[in-house]
């Protein structure tokens, strides 16, 4: 139980947590992934090595501590933890995991002197009032996936039933469920969770649904990554007719209903998720402009795709930059980055439109930027992370 004490003492470290959250929490992933490889799975090895997944975690914590006394004051960041835990299937069980290494983490980066017993006994009261409230948040999303039509709890086998390369980096593979039963819905702009076994070892990984909901596959479009265990495995080793292990669609990044005019602003393999939401936009009337950003032609994944429904529909407009563009490839609307002048350009004349945009962290830091100074409301300027989740300002 939570007590008024134990909410004072949390608070009174938020300093400590300000100046050394991501050391502390960097103790704690290595002592967690050392002592219990049943859970190494559930962690993309590349984050941890990079200090990505020790960053985002350290912000969540602090978030945390610094809302203790009103959880509501979190906003989007529950519904982001319980999503990407749901994706990957994190389950009840894995909480006591956690929460043993993060006291043992606090203890022994702080030191007797600060951590003292009250110190321990304030955070593991407040991590039990965390995990007891994710808990019962992902009971109910795995209840209802598992309960809707089509719908399943934990992993289903899909059939790879074509295997299309999109660009010179990016493939899809299109899955359609193996027993031959119903295939559970999804919003544009969710993503599947794979679990592959690669060398003996388990990993799972996220990947966004670049195709529209059609009740009959899923399509997921997967980048080469130079050292990505997963991409290359997926590029090099699975062929059409293989099974993989399918988690239901999970994410809270997806398409707002709205009549106001639609941005969809990618680059890179961003572009995946904004497919789904650019086909379900077109079936209203709401004005839509697309703008990507590559480095040249030949990892211009879906230009065709775009090309072709701007062709189509009058609403759609189309805007491409290419960094350093070919001398083969096609006509583009700008060579360079993506900046402030480009964007206003390309953008509807007004500032009372809805956003969405995805890319590397460079690239959303700089679009995030832009549309603050073009006069985008922040709240209709919506991003997402491929990746754990960090702060863009």
């Amino acid at each position: 139980m939570l007590s008024a004490e134990h909410r004072t003492i949390v608070k009174a470290t938020i300093p400590l947590l300000e100046s050394g959250g991501e050391g502390l929490i960097s103790h704690f992933y290595k002592t967690m992934l050392d002592e219990h490889p049943e859970v190494r799975p559930l962690f993309n090895q590349t984050h941890q090595a990079n200090g990505d997944q020790a960053r985002a975690l350290a912000n969540g914590v602090l978030m945390y501590a610094r809302h203790i006394d009103q959880l509501e004051q979190l906003g989007g960041l529950v519904s982001q933890i319980v999503n990407k835990h749901v994706s990957l299937n994190i389950l009840p069980q894995h909480y006591p995991i956690v929460g043993a290494c993060l006291l043992r983490a606090i203890r022994e980066v702080l030191g007797p002197e600060i951590a003292t017993d009250a110190v321990i006994e304030a955070w593991g009261a407040a991590y039990g009032q965390l995990a007891e409230l994710l808990i019962g948040l992902e009971e109910s999303v795995y209840a209802t996936k598992e309960n809707a039509k089509g719908g399943w709890r934990g992993t289903r086998k899909f059939t790879v039933t074509r295997k299309v390369r999109e660009s010179d980096e990016i493939t899809s593979f299109y899955l359609r469920p193996a027993d031959d039963g119903d295939l559970l819905d999804f919003e544009p702009g969710q993503f599947i969770a794979l679990r592959v076994t690669i060398d003996g070892v388990e990993v799972r990984r996220n990947y966004s649904l670049s195709a529209a909901a059609n009740g009959l596959e899923y399509r997921i479009s997967v980048k080469r990554e130079p050292d990505g265990k997963v991409s290359n495995y997926l590029h090099d080793h699975v062929i059409e007719e293989d099974t993989l292990d399918v988690f239901a669609p999970s994410g809270d990044f997806t398409l707002q209903d709205s009549t106001r005019p639609l941005v969809l602003i990618s680059g890179g393999v961003g572009i995946t998720p904004t497919l789904a939401m650019l086909r379900v936009a077109l079936k209203t009337s709401r004005p839509v402009h697309f703008i990507h950003a590559a480095r040249h032609g030949g990892v211009h994944a879906f230009r065709h795709f775009i090309d072709d429904l701007a062709a189509r529909h009058p609403q759609l407009k189309r805007f491409y930059v290419y960094e350093k563009p070919r001398a083969e490839d096609l006509s583009h609307d700008a060579t360079g980055y993506l900046d402030e002048a480009r964007l206003r350009e390309w953008m509807p004349a007004t500032q009372d439109v809805d956003v969405y945009f995805l890319g590397p962290k460079s690239f959303m830091k700089a679009v995030k930027k832009h549309l603050n100074t073009l006069g985008v409301p922040a709240a209709q300027a919506r991003y997402e992370f491929f990746g754990p989740a960090s702060a863009l300002d």
